[in-house]
């Protein structure tokens, strides 16, 4: 596809710092959009083009929230990952992603910046008790989606992986017409509501794929390289 002319973006909610492996593997020097859209990065140089950080009282406020109703969280500043103390489900997470954990103990209480996104990891049951305290105290002041069954993920209420790819789009004079986009996740909603052409994989989230366009098969079947290949045949 790069060869093609067509830029290649990786659209996720991990950290930069994690993603940026996937990106160099794959050769991809386009801007990454990270933090669920909070950054947007320069592959080489490390360069953030987008930061956009839950306000620093609303991230309090959050904190306070979560912690009330029993659960931890994991906290990102500066691309680094913070938590009150190491738990099983933080020290899972971190391994999951392949970083550094910081432990600082009162977290609401450490907490001097706006972080970039805060993020919850327990049963997925739990989370769904959770997510709906929260969306009814904070409705449309935080983004509030689950990036996998068991992360419940906050962040800037400008935030999603679509205003992530619509700021790369503008950045590199692309236009959503133009573009395909691929997710399986309750947080690639938005990310394929802006796009032209909408692919869920075939066992992605349940109102993904009633939104799509199109199924892809699923990642172990590379149902996305598959797709891509046939555009490519395609001549489109």
């Amino acid at each position: 596809m790069r060869d093609r002319g067509s830029p290649v973006i990786l659209v996720t909610g991990r950290m930069f710092r994690s993603a940026l492996p996937y990106a160099i593997a794959a050769g991809i020097e386009e801007p990454l959009v990270c933090y669920q859209g909070a950054v947007v990065a320069e592959p080489g140089s490390g360069e953030f083009l987008r930061h956009e950080p839950i306000p620093l009282e609303l991230a309090r406020e959050a904190i306070e929230a979560v912690e009330n109703e029993g659960f931890t969280l994991n906290c990102y500043v500066d691309d680094d990952l913070y938590v009150a103390e190491i738990t099983p489900n933080a020290r899972a997470y971190a391994d999951f992603q392949h970083i550094p954990i910081t432990p600082v103990g009162d977290l609401l209480g450490w907490l001097e910046r706006p972080p970039t996104k805060l993020v919850a990891v327990d049963d997925p049951e739990a989370l769904n008790r959770l997510r709906a305290v929260l969306v009814e105290r904070f409705a449309d002041r935080l983004f509030i989606a689950k990036s996998l069954p068991y992360f419940l993920e906050l962040a800037s209420p400008t935030v999603s992986k679509g205003s992530g790819l619509a700021f790369v789009a503008e950045h590199l004079g692309f236009a959503a017409e133009h573009t395909i986009a691929f997710g399986d996740g309750e947080n690639d909603l938005e990310l394929l509501a802006w796009a032209g052409y909408a692919v869920s994989v075939e066992n992605g989230f349940e109102e993904l794929r009633a939104r799509a366009d199109w199924l892809c098969p699923p990642a172990e079947d590379e149902g996305v390289a598959q797709t891509l290949e046939a555009f490519l045949d395609s001549g489109a």
